[in-house]
């Protein structure tokens, strides 16, 4: 039989099954232990099955989005008495000299 084992004639790659693909991902995370009440517990767990996400990966996306809110807030923070200075007072007015 040609190009079987043992058998002196080389294997054609097109008899060859296709080599598997392997995709290798590595993500270093750090690992972060918190203390939930119960019933939060409770309310992550029924999120998670009702989504079908990891219980982790909605506290991630929590996270992410909690500390974006509080980047923007002391940002906020620190240009209010410039805004002020300007007469800026509220977001209404900020949102009127912008459009």
């Amino acid at each position: 039989m040609s190009g079987s084992p043992g058998s002196g004639d080389p294997i054609r790659a097109s008899a060859l099954p296709p080599a598997p693909r392997r995709i290798t991902v590595s993500y270093a995370m750090a690992s972060l232990t918190i203390r939930l009440p119960p019933q939060l517990r409770r309310e992550l767990e029924k999120l998670s099955k009702e989504r079908r996400r990891a219980a982790g990966d909605i506290v991630r996306e929590s996270l992410r989005r909690y500390l974006a809110v509080e980047r923007f807030r002391a940002l906020r923070d620190k240009t209010l008495p410039f805004a002020e200075a300007q007469g800026l007072l509220t977001d209404e007015d900020v949102f009127k000299s912008v459009s």
